[in-house]
């Protein structure tokens, strides 16, 4: 990647209502359609949010994660979003990230949503991910996650969030706000893709955004529009403002324990 053309990020908005009618083979023709370096999709975008894991969960080698393997050589781009998935650990949700050389990278998600049953189904991840792919440097994030700042705090290791969601419509307004603090306290890049519509599990939120290291949104989708939006990430700009104000030096230190 060079610096000064930088990297086109992308997130692809879902309606939640037409998962299930909508074939794989559909999707990948849409995310092949998305410009950009990479693209991000919601959370559990193949099946819709669901925490029934033993009815959606699939295993690695499974349809879905093939599928994205596929989009992505296929179409040059990276293809990021999360899958219920099968292991011997038990059952996690699971973001993918696959590129275009077959390689698949994954996050496991760590805060599960405990009030919706996620808990009581899925194994919690512990390993804190970070994913390099054409010079950029990626922290992936599940939903909930958005709500542990501890979690994602930059500690010069990252430079870009990945934010893959199934947000309700009731809490909009806390997904804008979360958003926008886990850029500026990390001075980092965030990609929230979110679910719009509605399905058997309730109404979603639309907001699906990308906001720079400013704390600016520079491309947010309305509450109801299935669409595809995308925005050039400089790397030479960020990191311009990180050695010109360089909150990192008055963080404090802390350990995560498992």
């Amino acid at each position: 990647m060079n610096s000064r053309t930088g990297f086109e990020l992308s997130f692809l908005q879902l309606d939640a209502g037409m998962v299930r009618y909508r074939p794989l083979s559909a999707l990948g023709e849409v995310v092949a359609r998305a410009p950009g370096d990479l693209v991000l999709l919601p959370e559990m975008f193949a099946t819709g949010f669901r925490t029934d894991a033993g009815a959606v969960s699939q295993p690695m080698e499974g349809e879905i994660v093939t599928s994205m393997r596929s989009w992505a050589s296929g179409s040059g781009k990276a293809v990021a979003g999360s899958v219920a998935v099968r292991t011997a650990e038990g059952f996690r949700n699971r973001l993918i990230f696959a590129d275009p050389s077959g390689e698949v990278s994954y996050y496991d998600k760590r805060h599960l949503f405990r009030p919706g049953g996620e808990a009581e189904e899925f194994s919690r991840g512990t390993q804190r991910t970070v994913i390099e792919y054409r010079g950029v440097r990626f922290l992936p994030l599940l939903c909930y996650d958005l709500r542990f700042p501890v979690w994602s705090r930059c500690r010069g290791d990252y430079d870009v969030i990945l934010c893959s969601a199934a947000w309700p419509e009731s809490r909009r307004d806390v997904w804008r706000t979360l958003l926008c603090a886990r850029a500026l306290e990390n001075q980092a890049w965030v990609v929230g893709s979110n679910f719009c519509g509605e399905d058997a599990a309730g109404r979603y939120g639309g907001g699906s955004a990308i906001i720079d290291c400013f704390g600016r949104f520079r491309a947010e989708a309305t509450a109801t529009e299935e669409t595809c939006r995308t925005v050039r990430f400089l790397p030479g700009e960020q990191r311009a403002f990180r050695d010109r104000f360089p909150t990192w030096r008055e963080a404090d230190d802390f350990v995560l324990t498992q």
